[in-house]
């Protein structure tokens, strides 16, 4: 039997080693894949020195700064860049989209910025022809053009019956051609495997790495199944090859459009306005930290004065503008985080609506499972903006605590005085060495593997189904 499988799988390779058409589909989708694999290794590459460049620059910058009042370097503010994980050079996921640089300030959360798309419709993702995007959506359709036949032209030919007659069984016949597809669906990855080595030697984890290979593998394995299922169940090599673009259509670019409106529907997420000024609301409810007689400003005066045991607030050892800064700033970052984490929560409400359609395309699936393993998915962004935003509060509630306990209230008060008060109101420049390296962690191997399980578990099942219906119509053939 398994000797049988192989002489048929050996056949249909001298058939496409005969065919030209077969011949240059092979050559193209190597050709595809390898050029995708490098030119994205290389852009990516140039990216991340251009974001461990200006991730240096913009620290030197805010080093380099003169003696100045630290409220006013909360103001001047700080950038912090993304880098791109190792195997986000052959699957970027959202990274065009949502930006990779954010600036820190005081007072208010920034989003990120400097997006390769500023504006996306719905198909612009098709430009980029990355690794994930040849393997994903060009891959299915050149082993369409390359397998569609493979039972049809049987069946053409009239050699159907006199395989039947020289006691080929049908399921022989079927696993052998299988066996040819997948073989060259493997082949149609090398490239891709490379890469994926190429990553681990820059550092992405090994299991990831298999994982991500193996989501790949049996994504095309899928689609060798459904090309092999189609040529089997219709008469004709027209009817096979026009009913494989159709579910190439139906799952590759129709149902992930139909999965993202539909996401957007079922999940509401309000607007930029709506959401700013529902903060606005809240933020005048713990009063302004510029305004030390305001109410709540009044009671942290009283509490700090029977603290220290003084009856003014020249008398306390802390600079009482500096120690509202800071309490202002923990009260703001609260509201600020709360909003922040319904906008997470909105978002991710709409990514698991829109993974859900995965039960309908293996391509939803497969980018999904690619996105998790390549750290490059809505779940690792948003780690980025939390760490963005831990730095952030870091950085500025040191300036605030330099501002409550290297300068005196007079000076503070005084510092628009004269050229002399306004040089006494500064702290030395040597403070500004506050800043800690930033550098973006994505989530842990573990964490990823864990998060892809159920786009895997999808393309299991989907491939469990898709082998049983070819053994069901193999035998009623």
């Amino acid at each position: 039997m398994s000797k049988t499988i192989l002489i048929i799988a050996r056949d249909e390779w001298r058939y496409w080693q005969r065919s030209r058409l077969s011949l240059a589909v092979l050559i193209i989708a190597l050709s595809l894949v390898a050029a995708s694999v490098w030119v994205t290794k290389v852009s990516n590459t140039d990216n991340a020195h251009q974001r461990a460049h200006m991730q240096s620059q913009a620290e030197h910058s805010f080093k380099d700064q003169p003696d100045r009042h630290p409220h006013r370097m909360v103001h001047y503010g700080h950038y912090v860049f993304r880098s791109l994980p190792p195997l986000g050079a052959l699957d970027p996921g959202i990274d065009a989209l949502t930006g990779n640089a954010i600036f820190l300030e005081g007072h208010r959360q920034n989003s990120a910025t400097l997006a390769d798309k500023k504006q996306s419709s719905g198909l612009t993702w098709i430009s980029s022809l990355t690794p994930a995007f040849v393997m994903q959506i060009i891959a299915p359709l050149l082993l369409i053009i390359l397998g569609f036949s493979m039972v049809t032209r049987e069946r053409e030919a009239g050699t159907l019956d006199f395989l039947k007659v020289q006691g080929v069984s049908l399921l022989a016949l079927l696993a052998g051609k299988g066996l040819a597809l997948v073989t060259a669906a493997v082949l149609i990855s090398t490239p891709l495997i490379i890469g994926v080595m190429i990553s681990v030697i820059n550092g992405a984890g090994l299991l990831s790495a298999t994982a991500f290979i193996a989501s790949y593998w049996l994504y095309l394995i899928i689609w060798s199944a459904i090309v092999l299922l189609i040529s089997t169940l219709v008469r004709t090599n027209a009817s096979s090859f026009s009913g494989l673009i159709a579910i190439w259509i139906l799952t590759c670019l129709i149902i992930p459009r139909v999965a993202s409106n539909t996401a957007g529907v079922i999940v509401h997420a309000p607007g930029k306005l709506e959401t700013d000024l529902a903060i606005l609301r809240q933020l005048r409810e713990i009063g302004d930290g510029h305004n030390m007689s305001s109410r709540a400003n009044s009671a942290m005066r009283d509490s700090l004065l029977a603290k220290y045991n003084v009856k003014s607030v020249d008398a306390l050892p802390v600079n009482f503008k500096g120690i509202v800064a800071q309490q202002s700033e923990a009260d703001l970052t609260k509201v600020l985080n709360k909003f922040a984490r319904q906008q997470m929560h909105q978002q991710t409400g709409q990514a698991e609506i829109f993974r859900y359609f995965g039960w309908l395309s293996p391509m939803i699936a497969i980018q999904n499972a690619s996105m998790k393993l390549a750290a490059t998915d809505l779940e690792n962004y948003h780690e980025f903006l939390q760490q963005a935003e831990t730095a952030r509060y870091d950085f500025v509630q040191s300036l605030n605590r330099l501002h409550a306990e290297n300068m005196t209230l007079e000076q503070d008060s005084n510092k628009y005085r004269n050229d002399v008060a306004k040089k006494a109101a500064t702290v030395s420049a040597d403070n500004w060495q506050i800043l800690s390296d930033f550098s973006f962690s994505p989530l842990s191997e573990k964490q990823r593997i864990t998060n892809s399980l159920f786009a895997i578990s999808q393309l299991l099942l989907m491939l469990g189904a898709l082998l049983a219906t070819l053994s069901f119509a193999g035998k009623r053939l």
